[in-house]
């Protein structure tokens, strides 16, 4: 396979100088949990080089479990590692949206004590302490990695590597031929990895599969996730970190928007902000005909606000930096978004380099003192969803020159304190009846122009969530502290997105 070098552009990485850091409360955090089929997938990448790593959410027994992805080469087992759950909740709970808090301060207070702005750090480098027969199939590596018995395969033919899961006592989905022959031709080997029971945890009786991780070489960019709708039980989310150096990426083949940012909401989606962002994603989605939604862009060892830990050196090690071949700092991560049915891929995933962003930040234009609102083409990348819960001043202002719109914690306070817990909704329950429709007007304080919302005309809600296929086509302030979203409890496991899973006949 013929490769060549990406185009990577250098960037510093210090902070914009015009980015006030945030202050108020970290209220909550719309994480993969919201979504009832999200599926996670981190992709790191430098030059030609990926790490994939994925969660294999799989419901039945662990004697059952197979699935196929295709790859661009035939992994051997250094390539393929298993990795800690924990690593993915972690980059989940940084890059997920964020509802915020704050509150009209004093307008009598000195000007002094608002300006004590506490400056962002910047990340700091840190060393790193048979034969091949017309129609067959042919097992080019094998090898166990955990609980995973592992088989890499090439076929020249689909219907070969349909007899061949046959004999090894596969149940293969019905149509599942003509989706291998593409990658069949375009040279793909096939990764196939079962489950020994033997080596599987259990909790309250049920498999717990460890995440995989392997690394590859391939000039193209891409996530191969037609296979996955061979089980697909309808809509499915897709949730996609990219981490690179210094580098956003977005699709290249399908049409890009940003999830709308820094909208002012009411004070009732506090207890509600899975329904909330629901309520927002679909209607982005449905306004602009369908997309993969940007939810985020930032140095992956830096926030503002925090919800939790930011990435560092050994998180950049367990996603597969010294396997890609790169030092273990200078990460941006990016959020990608898609929701999906099997009706609505033709194509699987391509990425591209893309330039830096900024948006929803408590960063405030000079001129006109007008917060940060749309996305924008900055000199780094600082973008996030971000929703804010405002309280203005209640008091009287005793003093000749009353400064308002500074804002801040509780009572004059920069830290938080008592109610800067994460809502008790953040998993995405809705806090009657779940599936009630909600109407995202009612939850605004604002109107979101580029998805056409005006709270004076509330659209009709027809469904919960109304998913749509994909098309192709100011005042400065101090760093509040940050409270990390509780965990939510388990729903169902998810099939996964990448490959498909075949259940296996016992002998």
């Amino acid at each position: 396979m013929g490769r060549s070098t990406l185009l990577f552009v250098a960037l510093t990485l210090l902070f914009a100088s015009d980015a006030a850091a945030f202050c108020g409360f970290y209220v909550a955090g719309g994480d993969a949990k919201l979504f009832n089929e999200a599926t996670q997938v981190v992709l790191m990448r430098h030059g030609t080089k990926t790490a994939l790593s994925m969660q294999n959410n799989y419901e039945g027994p662990a004697a059952g479990f197979a699935m196929v992805i295709p790859v661009p080469q035939v992994l051997q087992k250094e390539n393929v590692k298993t990795l800690e759950k924990s690593a993915f909740d972690k980059i989940d709970t940084l890059t997920a949206p964020r509802l915020v808090e704050y509150w009209e301060q004093d307008p009598c207070t000195p000007p002094n004590l608002y300006d004590n702005e506490m400056p962002m750090s910047a990340s700091a480098e840190r060393p790193v302490d048979e034969d091949d027969a017309e129609g067959a199939v042919k097992i080019e590596a094998q090898f166990k990695v955990g609980e995973y018995d592992i088989v890499i395969l090439s076929a020249t033919e689909s219907t070969a590597l349909d007899r061949w899961l046959a004999q090894e006592k596969y149940n293969v989905p019905a149509g599942a031929g003509p989706l291998y022959q593409p990658y069949i031709e375009s040279g793909q080997y096939f990764f196939v990895a079962r489950v020994d029971p033997k080596k599987v945890n259990y909790v309250d009786g049920r498999a717990v599969l460890s995440p995989l991780r392997f690394d590859y070489e391939a000039e193209k960019f891409q996530l191969p996730i037609r296979l996955g709708m061979i089980n697909s039980k309808g809509k499915q989310d897709l949730l996609v970190y990219i981490l690179a150096q210094n580098q956003r990426y977005e699709v290249a083949n399908y049409k890009n928007t940003f999830i709308p940012t820094n909208i002012e909401v009411n004070n009732s989606v506090r207890d509600g902000f899975g329904d909330f962002y629901r309520a927002l994603f679909d209607r982005t989605q449905e306004e602009t005909g369908g997309v993969v939604v940007t939810e985020y862009s930032w140095d992956a060892s830096t926030c503002d606000p925090c919800p939790g830990p930011t990435l560092d050196q050994p998180d950049y090690l367990s996603f597969g930096a010294v396997e890609v071949g790169a030092n273990p700092w200078g990460w941006v991560v990016t959020r990608l978004h898609a929701r999906y049915t099997k009706d609505d891929i033709g194509e699987d995933l391509v990425f591209q380099a893309a330039p830096p962003v900024g948006g929803g930040r408590e960063w405030h234009d000079p001129e006109t003192g007008a917060i940060e609102q749309a996305t924008r083409t900055t000199e780094r990348n600082m973008f996030q969803g971000r929703y804010i819960i405002r309280h203005e001043w209640a008091g009287k202002a005793e003093c000749e020159a009353p400064r308002y719109g500074v804002w801040g914690g509780p009572n004059g306070s920069d830290t938080p304190g008592v109610g800067a817990a994460p809502s008790a909704n953040t998993e995405g329950r809705a806090p009657t009846v779940v599936g009630t429709p909600v109407k995202l007007e009612e939850m605004l304080k604002q109107d979101i122009p580029e998805i056409n919302v005006d709270r004076k005309t509330p659209k009709a809600t027809a469904a919960p969530s109304a998913e749509q296929p994909l098309s192709k086509e100011g005042p400065k302030s101090t760093c509040a502290g940050c409270g990390a979203a509780p965990a939510a409890p388990d729903g169902a496991l998810l099939l996964l997105v990448l490959g498909f899973l075949v259940r296996r006949r016992l002998k």
